[in-house]
């Protein structure tokens, strides 16, 4: 049933556990379809605005498919934490999109989604038309990582939705100097959920004990021989001016390996930039547009 611009989905991954995602703009057929994939700990949730302006404002309205992962808003958690991970979620993702019947699409992948979209382009390359990644890419700068496991360690426990918008403002107010209270209210919704206990993070508490065995003190394994195999996909990289996790020098050498993929710099964002704010909408849809007339004169 839709409501809110979307309906749900849901769906069986590959082991069995019950799925979720979000499907806006079912009847869209015009273009390619757009798959919207969230960070470490979100959800579809953090799509809902990207995804009502593809769907239905933008110039070329289209269908757009935003996943819950395993463990993650509407989808199961799995009593086996070893499977959050990017290739098994990957593996779900293209499990969802074979049961909705999709073969190509344009990705949006934030954070870990960009992850996902780089063993997408290995698992399955054909599935792949278009590339936006929103403040990820083959490196990860260790600092970012780190500072992301200290704030899910030292999580707030808010009672209300007041003091939940005051916690995250506190906790990342200053890489986010741009947003005002309509932002953090909206990232709240999409983060949290009610309980009788208060307000709590809408994903599964083991997913932080994923990251305890890394250690911060030595670089991370790159991907740059996955982001290597797209360079001749279509692709618009989105970083935050103040991003931890993705580093300038990292963009620039993205661009040098990949000389035709377009860039945007958020200024007075951090890890990872809000893709419903200032003129973001406008430019994603531009680019997948530009991208699928291009693809569809050659």
């Amino acid at each position: 049933m839709a409501s809110y611009g979307f309906s749900d989905f849901f769906y069986a991954a590959p082991d069995g556990l019950k799925l979720h995602a979000r499907i806006y703009g079912e009847a869209n057929t015009g273009g390619w379809p757009v798959v919207c994939l969230p960070g470490l700990t979100r959800n579809a949730r953090d799509f809902h605005e990207l995804a009502l302006y593809l769907s239905g404002n933008a110039k070329e309205a289209r269908k757009i498919i935003a996943f819950d992962y395993r463990g993650r808003g509407q989808s199961d958690y799995d009593p086996d934490i070893g499977h959050y991970n990017v290739g098994v979620e990957a593996g779900d993702v293209l499990a969802g999109l074979s049961e909705l019947g999709i073969e190509e699409a344009a990705f949006i992948g934030t954070s870990r989604g960009g992850l996902i979209t780089h063993v997408l382009g290995v698992l399955k390359p054909a599935v792949l038309r278009a590339i936006v990644l929103n403040d990820i890419g083959p490196v990860i700068e260790t600092e970012g990582l780190a500072h992301i496991r200290s704030y899910l360690d030292r999580a707030p426990k808010p009672k209300t939705f007041a003091e939940a918008v005051e916690a995250q403002r506190r906790v990342h107010g200053a890489d986010f100097p741009a947003l005002n209270d309509t932002d953090w209210a909206r990232m709240v919704t999409a983060i949290c959920r009610d309980t009788d206990d208060g307000l709590v993070p809408d994903f599964d508490p083991a997913l932080v004990d994923t990251l305890a065995g890394v250690d911060f003190s030595k670089p991370l394994p790159d991907l740059w021989p996955q982001f290597e195999a797209l360079a001749a996909m279509p692709m618009l990289a989105i970083r935050g001016g103040n991003s931890k996790l993705l580093s300038v020098a990292t963009l620039e050498e993205m661009q040098k390996r990949h000389p035709g993929m377009e860039t945007i710099t958020v200024e007075g964002q951090g890890h990872a930039p809000f893709l419903e704010t200032g003129k973001l909408p406008e430019e994603i849809a531009g680019f997948l547009d530009r991208t699928e007339q291009q693809v569809r004169t050659k």
